[in-house]
């Protein structure tokens, strides 16, 4: 945490207080004689915010004008699957295929 002088705005340091009670603390300025005692503990906690994170697929607006073919489902073993190639990787190699099973209450999604 870092705070600053209100008169120089320079950074304040920590220092360790000699003539109040041994073991106390105070913010004091490098430039001018600005000083402030700590009395009790100073601590803030700051949580960053999550970016969001755009659907690389495209959303569920991507699967709806895709062709089916007889792919099993890994997880109800449905016979047929929705797919789309999508180029996930550097040019030089193969695209990925992504499925979604053809089953409504199903809907899982895999690739290969």
């Amino acid at each position: 945490m870092l705070l600053f002088c209100p008169t120089c705005a320079n950074v304040l340091h920590v220092e360790e207080c000699a003539t109040v009670d041994q073991g106390s603390y105070r913010f004091a300025c490098n430039t001018c004689p600005y000083i402030y005692h700590i009395n009790r503990r100073v601590s803030t906690r700051t949580y960053p915010k999550l970016k969001q994170v755009d659907d690389v697929m495209g959303g569920a607006d991507a699967w709806k004008n895709v062709d089916s073919t007889k792919e099993r489902c890994p997880k109800c073993s449905h016979d047929r699957a929705y797919f789309m190639q999508i180029q996930t990787r550097s040019a030089d190699e193969p695209m990925t295929i992504f499925y979604r099973c053809c089953n409504s209450l199903c809907n899982h999604q895999w690739r290969e």
